[in-house]
């Protein structure tokens, strides 16, 4: 039996990456999906977000396994947009069980990460952007009465801290935003564990994702291969990074009937990294 029949998932940051693996890989297993992205890139980072190209082949990918798709663009640092596209999906499912804060940007890179409003993007995308997917989201899974899980993604950079070759606004706001939703997870999961939810984060080592890989991150580990150096997982991971579907088999487990028990955590998938650090 597939493990979240007829559940209904929120995904933020849906149309590639992450936030593709999450949604596929939970529509494969049943799930109905409500999804939203912005489509469109942003000046705080330098390489390309997503295009709405992306996002209609995600929507092509869940309606392959049968499931449906409720997709739409919107901005995570937009509250009333994000609730937009909440209720709008709610009242065509019916429910809502499940919610996946994935949306992200990585503003970290060379000369980039020195201006001040990376810092700002950082935090407003990373942690402003969770409240956003979050908050109006628990209403419509306390409205279907059979409680539900949330999972925020993470960072092991939300465990052990950012690797900088100097102080800069990009890199610490990327390390306060992945440390800030700790604590949204912890405070939520106090609130809203009456009503049988549970809400946990997931803290991933370097993942395969166009976030990681792309010219202006590979350009930026040329440039300080002393960083190269460091970020190095002690379980040998074949290119060194984990694939999407690796951290999509957690994120399963939590959403799923097996993780019912699991709550207030940070689930670290790292290959050893945090450990190692």
């Amino acid at each position: 039996m597939a493990m979240v029949t007829n559940k209904v998932a929120l995904i933020s940051g849906i149309a590639r990456g992450q936030g593709r693996s999450d949604a596929v890989r939970l529509a494969e297993e049943g799930a109905d999906i409500i999804g939203f992205d912005i489509a469109a890139d942003d000046p705080s980072v330098e390489y390309p977000l997503a295009t709405k190209e992306d996002l209609a082949e995600t929507v092509r990918q869940i309606e392959a396994t049968g499931r449906r798709a409720h997709v739409a663009v919107a901005d995570v640092r937009d509250y009333d947009a994000v609730e937009k596209v909440i209720t709008e999906g709610t009242d065509r499912f019916g429910r809502l069980d499940i919610v996946i804060a994935n949306a992200g940007i990585a503003p970290v890179t060379n000369q980039l990460r020195f201006r001040r409003d990376t810092f700002v993007a950082a935090i407003d995308v990373m942690l402003t952007g969770v409240f956003n997917t979050v908050y109006p989201a628990i209403r419509h899974i306390r409205a279907g009465g059979q409680g539900g899980s949330i999972v925020i993604h993470g960072s092991t950079i939300g465990v052990v801290g950012g690797i900088l070759t100097e102080p800069s606004p990009g890199e610490i706001g990327y390390a306060a935003a992945k440390h800030g939703v700790v604590g949204v997870m912890h405070t939520l999961a106090n609130a809203v564990a009456a009503d049988r939810i549970r809400v946990n984060v997931v803290h991933a080592t370097g993942v395969n994702t166009p976030m990681v890989v792309n010219e202006a991150m590979g350009r930026h580990f040329q440039d300080h291969p002393e960083i190269a150096k460091i970020v190095v997982n002690p379980l040998p991971v074949p290119g060194g990074m984990l694939e999407p579907a690796d951290v999509t088999n957690t994120v399963l487990h939590l959403v799923s009937d097996a993780g019912r028990y699991i709550t207030g955590q940070s689930v670290v998938v790292d290959a050893g990294y945090t450990t190692y650090r």
